[in-house]
């Protein structure tokens, strides 16, 4: 089952975000109700501590179901999000709205949580109509990427047997440590087949122009 998790950051919704998230359920995470509109759908849960959303008009404020929380909470909204997803039987999360936007240290906890729902079995995936994100793994898996797609494999740890076939640059079973620049900035032939067998990374890639 495939959740869309709004979230608050920077969003452009364009023909493929619109597409990607029409037939999927919707939970929005504060702030990020006000994405809802402009991709077209209607959330069925809002939740959080909403501080952040109180100039948003009275009508779409008021006609989706809340779950509130205190501002003073160990979870942030989008995890609070996710969870609530999960309890409604996700298998699939779709995060919108968690790159960019003007809080780096928010963009920075929307890639952990991607990490560590993916740990779990999920299958996650980051779009905001800007760039495309998924955690890697130790199974190898194809990204379809138009040639040309610049992309890089951000680390969150050392990397053990890094592999990107169908790339201007490409890596057969590597090591790489966590402080090494040496996946920023590769560029796509085409789709790219990427693995980590050991370690923990996501692979982020600009959206192809010629879709959005």
């Amino acid at each position: 089952m495939r959740f869309t998790i709004l979230l608050a950051g920077r969003v452009d919704p364009t023909p493929a975000l619109i597409a990607a998230v029409a037939d999927t359920r919707v939970i929005a995470a504060d702030d990020g109700i006000r994405h809802a509109a402009a991709l077209g759908v209607t959330p069925e849960l809002w939740v959080g501590d909403f501080d952040s959303s109180h100039a948003l008009p009275a009508i779409q404020a008021t006609s989706t179901p809340r779950e509130t929380f205190p501002t003073d909470k160990d979870q942030t909204d989008g995890e609070l999000a996710i969870d609530a997803a999960i309890s409604r039987g996700a298998t699939q999360l779709l995060l919108v709205g968690a790159l960019g936007g003007p809080r780096s240290d928010h963009a920075f906890a929307h890639l952990i949580l991607a990490l560590r729902f993916a740990a779990h079995g999920l299958d996650v995936e980051l779009f905001d109509g800007y760039e495309h994100a998924w955690p890697l793994s130790a199974n190898p898996r194809r990204f379809a990427l138009a040639a040309g797609t610049q992309f890089s494999i951000l680390k969150f740890s050392d990397l053990s047997g890094l592999s990107v076939a169908d790339a201007k640059w490409p890596l057969a079973d590597v090591e790489v440590p966590f402080h090494s620049i040496l996946t920023q900035s590769n560029e796509a032939l085409g789709p790219v087949t990427v693995r980590v067998r050991e370690g923990v990374a996501m692979l982020i890639a600009q959206a192809d122009p010629t879709v959005r």
